[in-house]
């Protein structure tokens, strides 16, 4: 693979001179091409230790216009980031619509490293190039442009240039024992980089592999391939078939799950009051264990206005301490999540290793009300299942424990429900006209749940449908499976 770059290209001075100006020109406009676009660009520089990947970064922030790029080096994870899912710190810094990212260091370095000095399983290094393949497909049929670049330099040429470096009173110190380290394993890197190189080489994000010894050829390449790929990158997202976005309906099954619930069952008060206390206890000390365990937790809500998610929620976080555990409850997206890929408004809030998050609703409103109301394309939430399914499996493979709860009532419960709310003060905030609109909805929400159960309750991460129309009853399964998980 590397083969092909090593060219021995070398341009002179005077030619770099008279380019520079054009190059300049190019890659401000292909920017302000990109801010009015419904894209984002990530720029992603790898390669060799001493092939100047910090120059090439410098050298595109000096020829583009700052204000709209965002600088991310990636060097060994913090204690924050080791207590989160490998993937997490680089979601975080996926750049808005418009803007641009450009990464020294990515989510290869580390799988590169790890696998040149033998510090990974083969089955861990292979489930990693499978993230990968699928992280980049996602977001860019979420509309980032991904450009990757790999700057290679033969091992005699970067010897050469390193002892230059060394040598030289001002450049010396970016040299260092490190990268005489790589030198080192010069061929073992090289065979592990073309390897990960053809492994996660997709149509959607392919490697720009650029021969790096001579600067000016070197800046030039990469500077010509940031236009080009953007270039391209927007104007095939643009000729994607968009049909207008409308509202749909969808009839449930016959036969389903729901008619196979019992909504009868109930729990007497001093029956409930009894259970719930000594489950509390048990959910306290089970948190206790799980957290000494360095282990997570994920509980997700789901189910009609009125389900009972919020009683269920109080209920399991009073016998928590208030520092380990957080309470996200998901309304529509802000304008700023709206820039971003669907799922990276999640990922951002997982939580650390001993911690428990709870959603009030969660990612799987793209497949219930974004999915009925028109809030995206049939594409958007056809492919959701696979990438929320890939998304809980990265969380489980990082011993994140997700527990995913439907409460279900009957459409007879959630009238009652609701009229009750209409007349007791302090609960009337809860009742809004969307609400009673959302009734009219019913078979709608029964029959994309369903699909949804069917679709993305997996081994890891199953679905457990509660029969809510009595709330001491749904409160107690909702304690006892969590606590059975846990254990």
């Amino acid at each position: 693979m590397f083969e092909t770059a090593e060219t021995g290209i070398r341009i002179s001075k005077e030619f770099y001179k008279n380019e520079v100006p054009k190059i300049r020109e190019e890659l401000l406009e292909i920017q302000k091409k990109l801010a009015l676009s419904n894209n984002s660009a990530i720029v992603i520089i790898g390669g060799v230790e001493g092939a100047g990947k910090s120059e090439v970064v410098n050298q595109l922030l000096e020829w583009l216009d700052a204000r709209g790029i965002e600088t991310f080096a990636f060097d060994s994870p913090t204690d924050e980031e080791r207590e989160r899912p490998y993937m997490w710190r680089f979601f975080r810094k996926i750049p808005a619509k418009g803007r641009m990212a450009i990464m020294l260091g990515s989510w290869y370095t580390e799988l590169i490293v790890n696998k040149t000095f033998k510090r990974i399983k083969k089955k861990d290094f292979e489930k990693r190039i499978d993230e990968i393949v699928s992280y980049e497909r996602m977001l860019t049929k979420e509309g980032v442009i991904i450009i990757k670049f790999w700057l290679h330099i033969k091992k005699d040429l970067l010897l050469k240039r390193m002892k230059k470096i060394e040598s030289d009173p001002l450049q010396s110190f970016r040299i260092n024992k490190m990268e005489w380290k790589y030198v080192k394993k010069f061929d073992k890197f090289r065979k592990v980089s073309e390897l990960v190189l053809g492994e996660t080489n997709q149509e959607c994000s392919s490697f720009n592999i650029v021969e790096a010894y001579d600067y000016k050829y070197r800046n030039l390449e990469v500077a010509k391939n940031v236009v080009s790929s953007i270039r391209e990158g927007i104007k095939s997202f643009e000729k994607r078939e968009k049909p207008p976005l409308k509202a749909r309906s969808f009839k449930p099954p016959e036969n389903n799950i729901f008619k196979t619930l019992d909504y009868t069952k109930k729990i007497d008060d001093k029956d409930y009051e009894d259970k719930l206390i000594k489950l509390q206890a048990e959910l306290h000390k089970s948190v206790k264990r799980m957290a000494e365990k360095k282990k997570s937790l994920i509980v997700v809500f789901e189910g009609p206005d009125a389900a009972g998610k919020g009683g269920a929620i109080r209920r399991i976080i009073k016998p928590l301490d208030a520092k380990d555990y957080r309470v996200i409850s998901i309304s529509a997206p802000t304008d700023e999540e709206k820039a971003r890929p669907y799922l990276w408004r999640f990922w951002r809030e997982l939580p650390k290793r001993g911690n428990v998050t709870i959603y009030d609703r969660s990612w799987y409103g793209r497949v219930l009300v974004e999915k009925i109301e028109g809030f995206c394309s049939d594409d958007e939430w056809k492919r959701s299942y696979s990438e929320i399914n890939q998304f809980e499996k990265e969380l489980n493979d990082f011993e994140i424990t997700i527990i995913k709860f439907y409460l279900s009532i009957t459409q007879e419960e959630q009238l009652k429900r609701f009229k009750e709310r209409q007349t007791t003060p302090y609960k009337q905030y809860k009742i809004t006209e969307e609400d009673w609109r959302n009734r009219g909805k019913w078979n709608s929400y029964e029959a994309c749940a369903i699909e949804m159960f069917e679709k993305t309750s997996t081994p890891y991460a199953p679905w457990i449908v509660v029969p809510a129309n009595d709330k001491n009853f749904a409160r107690i399964e909702v304690l006892k499976n969590i606590i059975k998980k846990l254990k």
